[in-house]
């Protein structure tokens, strides 16, 4: 967690250069949440990382939480993200950097953006771990689900 707080005061900083998308969000709520979240699946082999990878995953009929970086630039890269997220019924987030969306998916390298599926495209993972992920990703899918009601 104290990594994480160090992670986010870095944030903070990063977002006052970052595009529009991040400027009126506030996901202090959500980033704890969020983060675990995030290493859940990485650890369980629920994670698409990269816009390529997720967009490969939409398109397959996968369905997860979209969480896109807000600092990318060109934007033109992840643009379409949002269409298709939409169209495929799949929440999506912006989050302010994306090094702190690589923190959360345990990686070095800064990602675009992520698709956290409930369950992995390949294998299985024990049944209270599937339920766990199924658990936060429903409470984090309900907070955004209640945070763009409020925006709109």
């Amino acid at each position: 967690m104290e990594k994480f707080m160090a992670v986010n005061s870095r944030s903070h900083q990063i977002l006052l250069h970052a595009n529009d998308l991040t400027a009126s969000i506030d996901i202090s709520v959500l980033q704890e949440r969020l983060t675990n979240m995030i290493n859940l699946a990485a650890e369980h082999k629920c994670l698409k990382r990269g816009v390529k990878e997720v967009v490969k995953s939409i398109r397959r009929g996968n369905k997860g939480l979209c969480v896109i970086a807000g600092n990318i630039s060109p934007i033109d890269v992840i643009t379409h993200v949002p269409i298709l997220c939409e169209e495929a019924n799949i929440p999506y987030i912006y989050v302010p950097s994306k090094e702190d969306l690589a923190n959360a998916g345990a990686t070095k390298r800064p990602t675009c953006c992520v698709l956290v599926l409930t369950k992995p495209t390949k294998g299985e993972i024990a049944k209270e771990e599937q339920e766990k992920l199924k658990g936060d990703y429903d409470q984090v899918a309900s907070d955004i689900a209640e945070i763009a009601n409020s925006m709109f």
